[in-house]
C-alpha cells in the first residue's frame, strides 16, 4: 500500500465538486475566472490532506477528459496519491481550444487565463487539502507553452513543471515555426520580467520533445533549456546524460545542491504529442491516439522528476 495512504491521519471531507476515483468532475465557482476557463478535478478516494497537486493542461483541439485518460495521469494520481486539476479551454476563447499562450493578457501574472489557473490551484488547496508547497504543472503543446507561462508568472506557486512539446516563455507564435537566436540571458530575462523583484526559489523544469516534431520545431527544446538554466543561474552543459528505455536521451542540469534544476528529454523519432507507453507496469501508462505516440511513458518520468514517486523529495525549490 502506498505511503500516502498508510500515513493518512484523517479522510479529507470533500464537497459535491469531488468525484469518486477514476473520474473527472467539473468544478464551478472556483474564482472570478477572468480567463473564462473550465475547471475539472480528480481526487483519489480516501486521499488525506497534505498531498501534492498536479495541474495538467491539454493541447489544441483536446479536452480535459481526453488528456486525463490518454496521458496516464489518471493512473498516477491514484497510484501515488495526488490530486489533479485539469483546466479546459473553450471554443469561445479559442476556436481550436488552444490555451492562449501567445496573448499577453492571458500569460501575465494576475490576468486572464493565467489567473484563472491560479484560482483553480487556490480552490484545490482549500477544498482538496493539497499541499501548497507541492504544486506542479505540466502540459502539451499550447498547454506546454502555458505551463512555461505559469512557471514564469507564478514561481511562488509551482515547485516544478514539465513542458511537453511547448515553447519558451515570452517568445510568441514565431517560435512555433522557426528557431530564434537569443542568448540564454535574453531568454532568462523574459522569465524574470514576468514577476519583477521575485527573489524566491525558481521552479524546477523538465522539457520533453520528439525529435521528429513538425508542429513545434524541436529547436524549442534547446531554447527552453537555455531559458530555464539561465533562470537557475547554472551552466547550459548537462551534469549527466542518460539513455532511457526506447532511446530517449535525458540530460540533467544540477542546481547548487545537486538536485536536477532542469531536465531535457529528447524522444527519438516521434512527432508532436505526449509520449505514452500503454501497459500495466509502473513505468507504463496512457492510451495511444492522435498526439499520444507510443514510445515512453513521459508522465511516469515527469512524476519522478516532480518527486511524486519518492516521499523523501524536498517540498520547495532547490
Amino acid at each position: 500500500m502506498r505511503a500516502w495512504f498508510a500515513t493518512a491521519v484523517a479522510a479529507l471531507i470533500l464537497g459535491s465538486a469531488v468525484a469518486p476515483a477514476s473520474t473527472l468532475t467539473e468544478v464551478h465557482g472556483f474564482g472570478t475566472n477572468p480567463g473564462a476557463l473550465r475547471m475539472f478535478g480528480h481526487v483519489p478516494a480516501g486521499l488525506p490532506p497534505g498531498r501534492p497537486l498536479v495541474v495538467a493542461l491539454h493541447g489544441c483541439t483536446q479536452s480535459a477528459d481526453e488528456y486525463y485518460t490518454h496521458s496516464g495521469w489518471d493512473k498516477y494520481a491514484d497510484l501515488y496519491g495526488v490530486a489533479l486539476v485539469l483546466p479546459e479551454q473553450t471554443a469561445a476563447n479559442n476556436p481550436l481550444r488552444c490555451f492562449n499562450w501567445y496573448t499577453a493578457g492571458d500569460i501575465t501574472r494576475g490576468r486572464g487565463e493565467a489567473l484563472s489557473i491560479r484560482q483553480m490551484v487556490d480552490y484545490a488547496v482549500t477544498h482538496y487539502g493539497s499541499d501548497p508547497q507541492r504544486v506542479y504543472v505540466t502540459g502539451l503543446s499550447a498547454g506546454g507553452a502555458m505551463t512555461a507561462a505559469m512557471l514564469a508568472a507564478y514561481p511562488d506557486v509551482f515547485a516544478a513543471g514539465a513542458v511537453i512539446a511547448g515553447l519558451p516563455y515570452g517568445c510568441g507564435i514565431i517560435c512555433q515555426y522557426q528557431a530564434q537566436t537569443r542568448t540564454p540571458a535574453q531568454w532568462g530575462d523574459l522569465v524574470r520580467a514576468a514577476h519583477p523583484g521575485y527573489a524566491g526559489p525558481w521552479p524546477r523544469t523538465a522539457i520533453w520533445f520528439g525529435t521528429a516534431d513538425t508542429t513545434v520545431v524541436p529547436a524549442n527544446a534547446t531554447e527552453l533549456r537555455d531559458q530555464w538554466t539561465d533562470v537557475h543561474e547554472i551552466s547550459q552543459a548537462p551534469t549527466t546524460t542518460t539513455t532511457l528505455p526506447g532511446g530517449t536521451v535525458q540530460e540533467r542540469y544540477a542546481g547548487p545542491h545537486g538536485q536536477p534544476a532542469v531536465e531535457l528529454d529528447r524522444v527519438p523519432g516521434i512527432g508532436h504529442g505526449t509520449p505514452v507507453h500503454p501497459g500495466s507496469a509502473e513505468d507504463q501508462c496512457g492510451v495511444t491516439g492522435a498526439y499520444y505516440p507510443d514510445s515512453i511513458c513521459s508522465s511516469y518520468h515527469v512524476a519522478r522528476f516532480f518527486g511524486l514517486t519518492d516521499e523523501t523529495q524536498p517540498r520547495g525549490g532547490i
